[in-house]
């Protein structure tokens, strides 16, 4: 099986004096493939790559890459937690395999280990998922990310008009920038269609808690709410048990439609399948690799989840119309004013923070219309 044999190419690289020899040598090797046009690229996951959620969404991916360059050599490890266990991943893709490039998807697998790998292997191309290079890292080492709070807010717009509470309901890991940005945006979406729609958050703890994310969805249909979406690794057990409760559900990450053929509105996903094979074409080509990647809507990064049959026409039109907004560069999901669920003004009227500002990526706060805290 592929995933044994890679735990085994793992051990079998678990000497520091056998690491320090491999990579010595690696980098002539991996420039005599380029140069005959060859590459092998790894994929590393944290989790199962059929989780129907963030590790999927690489997963479809890296099967982009497959489909598109038949001659590249594609290798995937899941399962990899964000340890050690990383830096042994890529060091046996690098030595074992020649990788040429190598995608570590998960956000913690960057700092220290994506930068080490980095530095011992500076023929070696890093792309990291999670947008976290600076100056002074190493030029090798890239990161990436998408604008999801785009399809968010969409999923919030058809939320609004499929609600007939009007309590939306949010399970959600961590109350960090990213997350909090996130549920902001898929309520100031749903907030569009009617202000007095309401967004109740549940925050688990962590990023895969299948029991707390399953009682939190049945608390949240206890208090009300008829449509769920959530921010956690796995969307499977927020999406199935509303599905059984008889609630409509937006997606995270990939789509989680199969699951919730009644309840299943639309959701926001990530569009690796786009952007992955275009990395692959520039490391081909030689082409310089931006060190910081973003993008939203207009640049494909990230997309909406095919509408489900519960999803309203009203909700279905009036997304597409902002959707076409985004995808000219022409909304912005955080202008002011807007206030913050405590009654004090976190964005001026006349201000607006475009989606490279950075303050939001330093996100605090939960706005007007959720139920909820930071803390």
């Amino acid at each position: 099986m592929a995933h044994d044999f890679s735990l085994n190419r793992r051990t079998l690289l678990k000497g520091a004096g056998a690491l320090g020899l491999l990579g010595a040598t690696a980098g002539l090797p991996l420039r005599r493939a380029l140069a005959a046009g060859k590459l092998t690229v790894g994929f590393i996951y944290v989790g199962p790559r059929d989780d129907f959620g963030y590790n999927q969404a690489h997963a479809q991916g890296a099967a982009a890459v497959k489909a598109a360059f038949p001659n590249v050599t594609v290798l995937e490890e899941e399962n990899v937690p964000e340890t050690i266990e990383v830096q042994k991943t890529i060091e046996s893709m690098i030595n074992l395999d020649g990788a040429g490039l190598i995608f570590p998807t998960s956000f913690g697998y960057y700092d220290p280990h994506v930068m080490k790998m980095a530095e011992k292997y500076p023929d070696v191309t890093f792309l990291h998922c999670g947008g976290l290079w600076a100056e002074g890292h190493p030029k090798n080492a890239h990161s990436y990310f998408g604008y999801i709070d785009e399809p968010q807010y969409l999923s919030g717009i058809v939320a609004g008009h499929a609600s007939k509470t009007k309590k939306l309901g949010f399970v959600a890991a961590k109350p960090i920038p990213q997350v909090l940005r996130n549920i902001n945006a898929f309520t100031l979406g749903a907030r569009s269609v009617d202000p007095t729609i309401t967004t109740q958050v549940i925050f688990t703890g962590d990023w895969s808690m299948p029991v707390k994310e399953a009682e939190a969805t049945n608390s949240l249909a206890d208090q009300g709410a008829d449509v769920v979406t959530c921010h956690v690794d796995s969307p499977k057990v927020v999406v199935e048990t509303a599905e059984r409760r008889g609630m409509f559900t937006c997606g995270y990450h990939a789509t989680q439609a199969p699951l919730a053929p009644k309840g299943y509105l639309t959701g926001a996903e990530w569009n690796w399948e786009s952007l992955y094979p275009r990395f692959v074409k520039d490391v081909l080509a030689g082409t310089d690799i931006p060190s910081l990647v973003r993008g939203g809507l207009k640049e494909g990064i990230v997309k909406t989840s095919a509408y489900g049959a519960a999803a309203p026409e009203a909700g279905r039109a009036a997304a597409d119309a902002v959707k076409a907004q985004f995808t000219a560069g022409d909304f912005a999901i955080f202008k002011g004013p807007i206030r913050d669920n405590k009654g004090g003004t976190v964005i001026a009227a006349g201000t607006t923070h475009g989606q490279t500002d950075i303050a939001l990526e330093k996100m605090d706060y939960l706005v007007e219309g959720v139920i909820g805290a930071t803390a």
